[in-house]
């Protein structure tokens, strides 16, 4: 089903800043419109599968009339010039599969001492990598 939500697109200095109003300001950004563009549509696609992994009503779209850039702009003191409105859409439960959801398989390697005991303690070692890479992102 394809998710679809209003942003404003502000130009700055470095790129473009991407705002959602309806979204508790969810923002993200991206060096040119084409990169802040995809990098809207990745960050609606996070936040709505976040929202459904975790039960939480997430509001409905407004119409892109009832959406003031200019306002926008004023209240998170960023340039107003160039700013433009675009529906930004998703299909979450496609992009997720495709990007929140395929596991990749990595090489690694190990010293063999180590890799006995954990053997010998039954560790998955998937599982002790992706909880170890969590806690060295500060991913919560």
């Amino acid at each position: 089903m394809l998710s679809t939500y209003p942003a404003c697109f502000f130009k700055e200095q470095t790129g473009y800043s991407v705002v959602f109003p309806d979204l508790n300001w969810l923002s993200t950004c991206g060096e040119t419109a084409t990169n802040a563009m995809e990098a809207a549509v990745d960050c609606l696609a996070g936040y709505l599968y976040t929202s459904q992994l975790e039960n939480c009503e997430t509001p409905s779209p407004s119409s892109m009339n009832d959406i003031n850039p200019e306002n926008i702009a004023k209240e998170l003191d960023i340039p107003f010039e160039g700013a433009f409105i675009n529906m930004v859409s998703v299909d979450v439960t496609a992009y997720a599969k495709t990007h929140f959801e395929k596991s990749v398989k990595k090489t690694l390697t190990i010293p063999a001492w180590l890799n006995q005991l954990a053997i010998e303690k039954n560790i998955n070692f998937s599982q002790v990598l992706q909880e170890a890479l969590i806690a060295k992102l500060q991913i919560h």
